[in-house]
């Protein structure tokens, strides 16, 4: 589904249309292929994904993750002192430099 960009996903809700216009979702995966033979075939999943997304968020725009990095409080005390040790480096460059330690390490 990476290949289809927020207009083709517009235009896969107007194929699939409103109220009592409304297509079923073999009709829209037909019209499509026809409409784009150059692209890969939808199916039905894709397009229950798409309307789902539009009703729930009013948009087709491609959503971010908000997965949060998990970190122990070891590693969270080791950031602290890197920091107090070096307290020009960036951050996240610490934490890299510490992450390939602990790599070679192992």
């Amino acid at each position: 589904m990476s290949y289809l960009t927020a207009s083709l996903k517009i235009e896969i809700l107007m194929i699939i249309g409103y109220g009592d216009r409304a297509r079923t979702q073999c009709e829209v995966v037909r019209l499509f292929r026809e409409t784009h033979p150059d692209l890969p075939p939808l199916n039905q999943g894709t397009i229950s994904i798409i309307e789902a997304q539009y009703r729930e968020m009013g948009h087709v725009r491609k959503v971010p993750s908000k997965r949060q990095a998990v970190v122990d409080d070891d590693t969270k005390l080791n950031l602290l002192l890197a920091l107090e040790e070096n307290p020009i480096t960036p951050a996240r460059q610490l934490a890299r430099d510490r992450t390939k330690r602990d790599k070679v390490n192992v």
